[in-house]
């Protein structure tokens, strides 16, 4: 019970990394809210943490639903008056294509998700994560991020944006005791993941759960890393 009486809001959280994420800071103790656009996904992830004794707060939303992220901070106030750990997991693949062929609302919309909507959820919550007395703020980037790869521009373009942002976040609250860190699950089992590798075995890769642990250390109070790019679970 590692993460006992904290509050962690998961983003994709109804299925792949975020569900995964979300049983195991239950299973620790913590009271989740799930974010995510899908109702039945959120409420089977709900059926989990249940199961395993733990309780969570559902929030069907789109993250690019900037007023949304807002209104999301000010009922997480209302209700629990601070935030302990945030997870930004939501993310979208888009377009793998030549960069002058990627449609504009592709393009856009992989910004907005993987990027923006992370910005609006760190102006939203950070008040609420300097309420807590160790805030810790773990998003999940990607190591095309560091890796020039043709075909792969949206997303890697909007990994390596996140990357700088989270640092630079992570430099302006070094004074306090919020932490923010970055996390590379590396190839793992999800949706993402078999869409841009169709032809790929999943049964050759670790599932969502091989990465629990790892969120979890940094999730705790005791984590020191700040602006951190975390790939490896020794790290931490």
């Amino acid at each position: 019970m590692r993460l006992q009486g904290r509050i962690a809001l998961v983003t994709g959280a109804s299925r792949g990394l975020g569900a995964a994420a979300a049983l195991a800071f239950a299973r620790e103790g913590a009271h989740c809210v799930l974010v995510a656009r899908t109702v039945g996904g959120l409420e089977a992830v709900d059926d989990q943490i249940k199961a395993a004794g733990g309780n969570a707060t559902l929030v069907p939303l789109d993250v690019t639903d900037s007023p949304g992220i807002d209104r999301l901070g000010a009922a997480l106030y209302e209700r629990f008056g601070k935030l302990d750990v945030l997870l930004g997991n939501a993310g979208i693949l888009g377009q793998l294509s030549p960069i002058g062929h990627i449609d504009p609302t592709v393009f856009e919309r992989v910004m907005a998700v993987n990027v923006t909507a992370n910005w609006r959820l760190i102006r939203s919550l950070d008040p609420l994560l300097r309420l807590s007395d160790a805030g810790r703020a773990i998003f999940v980037t990607s190591g095309i991020s560091r890796r020039i790869v043709p075909y792969w521009s949206a997303y890697a373009a909007s990994k390596a944006a996140l990357d700088m942002m989270i640092r630079v976040y992570a430099a302006e609250i070094a004074h306090t005791p919020v932490r923010a860190n970055l996390y590379n699950p590396g190839p793992t089992r999800t949706k993402m993941r078999r869409e841009a590798f169709p032809g790929e075995d999943p049964a050759n890769l670790p599932p969502p759960e091989a990465h629990a642990e790892v969120l979890i250390r940094l999730a705790l109070p005791s984590c020191i890393l700040n602006g951190e790019w975390v790939a490896d679970d020794r790290a931490v």
